[in-house]
């Protein structure tokens, strides 16, 4: 599987809610031993609305001076996902390669729909805590189906007690693996991964590289 890529071939990540550019650090290195240039980057998750943040984004990649000669992938986790597809559904003059999202609300978090009047929910999530519901014009059901080269790796292992009961079908303590699915997506992956932690799993950067490097991921076990 593994395969030596120039450096003008760069993965951008981007992290979860409420954390920090720091926990994709295991994945920004595992990328960049695969001969990737990285850009591990941090938005405001908390302070403001998906719009703000994909507009966030898209200064930070204006910084980066990439060229159309430089491939561009994307790694996401959770709310990261979202934010890109806001991004990508309005602006698509990067020279665009594959996007691999991890456990992303595709299809919105029936936990937000649940805990949406109580304030630590504002308090953890933000203003997006109002925009990613599962109901039917919730953001993320209003962004329209990918028309990139898309995988997505869902967790369906928890530990979480207290939310998992609350989530329909198998779940990873936050999201259903049936919410992580997203139309027009190239590949689909379930793995026995948490939510909180499943960008750190080895099969999971495993089988992100896989993705990156052949619009797939492997089939016959762990990559």
């Amino acid at each position: 599987m593994s395969v030596t890529h120039s450096k003008t071939e760069t993965v951008i990540l981007l992290h979860g809610a409420g954390r920090s550019p720091r926990s994709m650090g295991r994945m920004a290195k595992a990328l960049s031993r695969q001969g990737y240039r990285v850009h591990n980057l941090g938005y405001p998750s908390r302070r403001l609305p998906i719009e703000g943040l994909a507009e966030h984004i898209g200064e930070q990649v204006s910084k980066l001076q990439l060229d159309q000669q430089t491939k561009i992938y994307f790694v996401t986790h959770s709310l990261g996902g979202i934010v890109l597809r806001y991004y990508l559904k309005y602006d698509r003059s990067l020279n665009l390669g594959r996007v691999v999202m991890l456990a992303p609300p595709n299809q919105g978090a029936v936990l937000v729909d649940i805990f949406r009047q109580v304030p630590f929910v504002d308090w953890i999530l933000g203003p997006v805590g109002g925009q990613i519901g599962s109901d039917s014009d919730s953001l993320p059901n209003t962004l329209g189906p990918a028309d990139y080269e898309v995988g997505v790796i869902a967790g369906n292992r928890s530990f979480n007690p207290l939310f998992s009961p609350l989530i329909p079908g198998p779940d990873d303590g936050r999201v259903a693996v049936e919410s992580t699915k997203l139309a027009g997506m190239t590949d689909f992956l379930v793995l026995p991964c948490i939510h909180p932690l499943i960008m750190n799993y080895r099969q999971v950067i495993q089988q992100t590289i896989q993705f990156l490097q052949h619009g797939c991921f492997e089939r016959s076990g762990t990559a």
